[in-house]
């Protein structure tokens, strides 16, 4: 990182994203052609396929070091009774993980599939966004740079999630600033309603969109002010994952609100994502479809990084299918 501001080096690297290999792509999609008039159709596993052949460069692709990391951040807004659990209930996630127990531990092993489980500070809250900034540039360009390390050690599939409480508010609020709209619109409810969950995290949303007014025209800055250490962790493993030739999975509403980020940035900087699944949440469907982003499963699943270790899973049969086609004819 060289540059006075920190955040000007993401938006250099967002500028200029390593492009889609084209013609690794077209071979799959070549190769699955010919196979269709003696096999039949794989459906969607046929566009993953060629999907990961396009983003990793291979046009045979694999999938041999798959790796689920997920971030876990708190937020100073969760004092303000957003979520209907405990504030300390992302440090009890961890350490599930930690220990074992937790499906997602299951699921990873039965797909051989790598996890690592960072803790961002879970014992240090974010400033609460209806009052200040979540963070400063200089801890939100760390905290990038800290997320782009996740791939250190080699992988070539990158899945991505979150532990946390009150994420779900901070995800509507950041979206709510990107796409334009009121709290309401992106946690559904009216503020005030009755005292509701919904109620109140709209009206948190909305305080924050006003404390911050006038601020939200960059993407990045949207980040630094509304998200937290977990979304811009996020960030930048999706920005490391693009200029290494990894594609990536996003599960959860912050790994999509993290996606959205950049994709105000430059619409073609989340073109190696993928979404996981939806967990139910109105406003992570209303993002996902802002950005064009098609869940590929439909299990309504939220319990952070099931999705993803389920999504690497399709993925990992996508590669499988393609591989014995692409034998077989050049038998």
């Amino acid at each position: 990182m060289t540059s006075e501001r920190p955040l000007d080096d993401f938006r250099v690297l967002l500028a200029a994203p390593r492009p889609r290999d084209g013609q690794a792509a077209e071979r799959v999609v070549r190769e699955f052609g010919n196979y269709a008039p003696a096999g039949g159709s794989l459906g969607r596993l046929e566009e993953l396929a060629a999907w990961l052949a396009g983003w990793s460069g291979r046009p045979r692709p694999m999938i041999l070091r798959p790796l689920l990391a997920i971030f876990a951040g708190s937020h100073g807004v969760a004092a303000r009774n957003v979520s209907p659990l405990p504030t300390d209930s992302a440090a009890a996630q961890v350490e599930r993980c930690r220990s074992g127990a937790a499906p997602v531990c299951q699921l990873c092993s039965t797909h051989d599939i790598g996890l690592k489980v960072f803790d961002l500070a879970l014992d240090l809250p974010t400033g609460d966004i209806t009052v200040g900034p979540a963070l400063d540039e200089r801890a939100t360009a760390a905290t990038m740079a800290f997320g782009m390390e996740a791939i250190a050690g080699g992988t070539d599939l990158l899945c991505l999630s979150d532990f946390g409480v009150g994420n779900s508010t901070v995800a509507a609020a950041v979206c709510a600033a990107l796409f334009g709209g009121r709290g309401a619109d992106w946690v559904g409810g009216e503020p005030g309603a009755a005292g509701s969950l919904a109620g109140r995290k709209a009206g948190m949303v909305d305080a924050a969109l006003s404390v911050h007014g006038g601020k939200l025209t960059d993407p990045l800055e949207v980040l630094r002010r509304l998200g937290g250490r977990e979304f811009a962790a996020v960030a930048g493993a999706i920005i490391a994952a693009r200029s290494e030739r990894i594609p990536v999975v996003l599960d959860g509403h912050v790994a999509v609100a993290a996606a959205a980020v950049l994709h105000a940035v430059n619409p073609d900087a989340i073109g190696h994502c993928l979404l996981a699944g939806l967990s139910g949440d109105a406003g992570q469907a209303k993002a996902a479809s802002r950005l064009g982003l098609k869940p590929l499963l439909d299990l309504e699943i939220s319990d952070s990084g099931v999705a993803g270790a389920l999504a690497a899973g399709l993925l990992k049969a996508a590669v499988t299918c393609h591989s014995a086609i692409a034998i077989s004819g050049a038998r």
